[in-house]
């Protein structure tokens, strides 16, 4: 018979003190940034003491944000108060190379950068009180070396959590072509591997690509939406005149990353055949290096049913995505099997209505598919995403996958069922591996 904790030691026990290295972290309001820092918060809060090496935030816009652009070429530490708990994140931001226009090899001279300036970082906590864990975040995969050294030096545990397979995703998009540097960036990240006391990711598919290159077993660390933040509302006429709409208007949104691997010019050419409906309304809400190029096609179509938007603050978010009618959840093919999308996770905590494209052979199609809670069309397919828009439109009998989107995001995807499942293995170590 086990030996159960009680309750009253528990907190005691697991009171850890904890380091994450990545450069992507809070206030960063999508993508990996976002999941960084919920998970520092919640540790935070359960008494963990906290710190994390990062760089200033900039993501997806690719320009560090004010007011850190002040001090983006220096280094910066922040005590990060939660009220909620009374407790203090200790957060340290590096200064970091961020183009403006992220090619692959400056995308490669980023890393570097941030690597570098986090290593002296590192190297000021060698002689500080020793982190019990410290979790390393890819991308960018060189925050694993940063956690293998202080793991080596520090005799401690580390953790590194891959939310984004980057080499293969570069390499499926053409970004590095040479074989040199493809060879060094795996021989890298075995390195990482083997001093990595456990590896985890967010969907099943990365888990098998990863587990046959580290020949270890991989801890499933999906993203997860807050549901105390994210919930269905049933005032969408009221919602949108809020927003400047009309009621009777039908909102089409993409929200997230603009950039290459989304392929979002086929959301251009769908508006290009709704366009005589003044009904239908296109948003492209978000920020990255591809937004002028889809601004610039958009001006040059004559596209005045399609509005650019920033990404919507916290306080207005739920209210947001719950005006919308239909959420584009798009990626190129060659990418769709690499990255969960992490909009998803917020889409169906408020029961909305997503179309997402993803290959039969996906994660992605597979866990929507068996759910029933989007519709799924094939990626890169124009004709598809414009047969899908006009199927959702006109298809009154949407309740089913509201239903399901918001009962898979409560049940599954809840914050302090991710969280706490994480403390239990990684923290206590209850692992079956």
């Amino acid at each position: 018979m086990l030996f159960k904790i009680p309750t009253s030691l528990n907190s005691i026990i697991l009171k850890k003190r904890i380091l994450l290295i990545g450069y992507n972290y809070s206030p960063e309001l999508t993508g990996i940034g976002k999941y960084s820092g919920e998970m520092m918060e919640w540790l935070c809060q359960k008494g963990h003491e906290c710190s994390v090496i990062t760089s200033y935030p900039y993501y997806p816009q690719w320009e560090v944000q004010a007011p850190y652009d002040k001090n983006k070429y220096w280094y910066l530490k922040e005590n990060v108060f939660l009220e909620d708990t009374q407790t203090t994140i200790k957060v340290y931001r590096c200064p970091m190379y961020v183009p403006k226009k992220p090619t692959g090899l400056k995308r490669i001279l980023s890393d570097v950068s941030f690597f570098t300036s986090a290593l002296v970082l590192l190297l000021y906590f060698l002689f500080k009180k020793k982190f019990d864990l410290v979790i390393s975040v890819a991308p960018t995969f060189l925050s694993g070396v940063l956690g293998a050294f202080y793991k080596i030096l520090k005799n401690t545990r580390h953790v590194h959590h891959i939310q984004d397979l980057q080499i293969e995703a570069a390499l499926k998009l053409g970004m590095i072509k040479s074989k040199y540097i493809i060879n060094m960036l795996l021989r890298i990240e075995c390195f990482i591997f083997k001093h990595s006391d456990k590896i985890s990711s967010i969907s099943l598919s990365m888990i098998d690509q990863i587990e046959k290159k580290c020949k270890k077993k991989v801890f499933y660390l999906p993203n997860w939406t807050d549901n105390s933040l994210f919930f269905p509302l049933d005032n969408k006429a009221e919602l949108k005149t809020k927003f400047g709409y009309h009621k009777e208007d039908t909102i089409i949104v993409y929200s997230g990353a603009i950039g290459e691997k989304q392929g979002l010019e086929i959301i251009l050419k769908s508006a290009k055949e709704f366009i005589n409906d003044k009904n239908i309304k296109f948003l492209i809400c978000g920020s990255g290096p591809y937004q002028l190029v889809l601004k610039e096609r958009a001006n040059q179509l004559n596209l005045h049913n399609i509005t650019f938007l920033p990404l919507q603050p916290k306080d207005v978010f739920n209210d947001f995505l719950n005006m919308v009618d239909i959420h584009l959840v798009i990626q190129k093919a060659n990418a769709s099997d690499l990255v969960m999308p992490s909009k998803l996770t917020t889409i169906l905590s408020v029961g909305g209505i997503a179309l997402i494209t993803a290959t039969e052979n996906t994660d992605l199609y597979r866990l929507v598919n068996s759910h029933n809670m989007g519709h799924l069309i094939q990626p890169e397919d124009e004709n598809a995403l414009t047969s899908g828009i006009s199927y959702l439109i006109t298809n009154k009998n949407l309740s089913t996958l509201r239903k399901n989107a918001h009962i898979y995001a409560s049940q599954f995807l809840s914050l302090d069922y991710i969280m706490q499942d994480f403390e239990n293995r990684i923290l206590l170590d209850q692992s079956p591996n």
